[in-house]
């Protein structure tokens, strides 16, 4: 008989390498947000996959800031290397065909006391795979890791070879949460998530990284949730491109977060989303703090 093993497993990289998408594409759910531009992820978000004889406790963690200073990126970093103290396992993602100086600064942070498993990402999207394996045998001269895996989070290549990596560093124990559990995060967390991908996916680059969401008030009434929001951001400048033209761009960013919560609560969502203009928010530590960042 199979011993039982769980434990807990950061997911570490620099910006956009495709932690989240891996953390989703393991856990078979969108809990981590996705989006083309960097720093997508500011809080450290478990997604929990069970299996007969294993539980893994995935930690997706924001991406290492090596620019731009201000309160809010030293609360990321924070979360980075808290991160790789509590747990058991490090799962370390890069980029199949890039290797530079940012990663090399999430490198300098990789434990040495405990396993790190190299993630070698996106390799779907190597057009001359014969570059792969020279790029394999260089890593693998970077540092000892445990083992090195390509894989691909968006077509979901090779993860089962990854889990199976990750398992064997695993300790022997019962399991940490309930077998139908998804997340450690709450309803309420994932509701402005939801709200903060549609934010960065549909207003493109024409809005900063100066903008937050705030839930104001979380209802359950039976299958019906009330939800009411308020996106932060830095100038009013900023609220323009969020309210859009006639409203257009808020009603969109509303219907499509309203959908994907209704997907993932299994029930209606009744949402209501206002914008309000915060000046310096991000370089500010107590309502950093009240926003929920570390």
């Amino acid at each position: 008989m199979t011993e039982l093993k769980s434990g807990y497993v950061a997911i570490v990289g620099r910006p956009n390498v495709g932690k989240s998408t891996l953390l989703n594409r393991i856990v078979g759910e969108k809990i981590s947000i996705v989006s083309r531009k960097a720093q997508t992820t500011r809080h450290r978000i478990s997604g929990i996959l069970t299996l007969p004889d294993t539980q893994f406790v995935f930690v997706d963690t924001p991406g290492f800031q090596t620019r731009h200073a201000n309160a809010l990126n030293r609360a990321m970093n924070r979360g980075v290397t808290q991160a790789l103290a509590d747990v058991d396992v490090v799962v370390f993602v890069v980029e199949a065909g890039r290797f530079d100086a940012q990663d090399k600064a999430v490198l300098r942070l990789l434990p040495r006391d405990r396993p790190v498993i190299l993630a070698v990402n996106k390799i779907d999207q190597m057009k001359d795979k014969a570059a792969l394996l020279p790029m394999l045998a260089s890593l693998s001269g970077e540092f000892p890791f445990f083992a090195i895996v390509p894989v691909s989070a968006a077509k979901g290549s090779q993860i089962a070879d990854l889990l199976a990596e990750v398992r064997k560093n695993l300790p022997h124990c019962e399991v940490l949460f309930g077998e139908d559990e998804i997340t450690d995060k709450s309803e309420r967390f994932l509701a402005a998530e939801y709200i903060r991908e549609k934010l960065f996916r549909l207003t493109g680059d024409e809005l900063p990284y100066a903008s937050t969401v705030e839930i104001e008030k979380f209802e359950v009434d039976g299958q019906l949730r009330r939800i009411s929001a308020t996106i932060v951001v830095d100038r009013p400048a900023h609220k323009g491109i969020v309210i859009g033209k006639g409203g257009e761009m808020l009603k969109r960013i509303a219907t499509e977060a309203r959908q994907d919560m209704e997907r993932l609560f299994d029930g209606k969502v009744f949402l209501e989303i206002f914008v309000k203009v915060k000046s310096g928010w991000s370089d500010d530590e107590r309502l950093l703090k009240s926003l929920g960042y570390e």
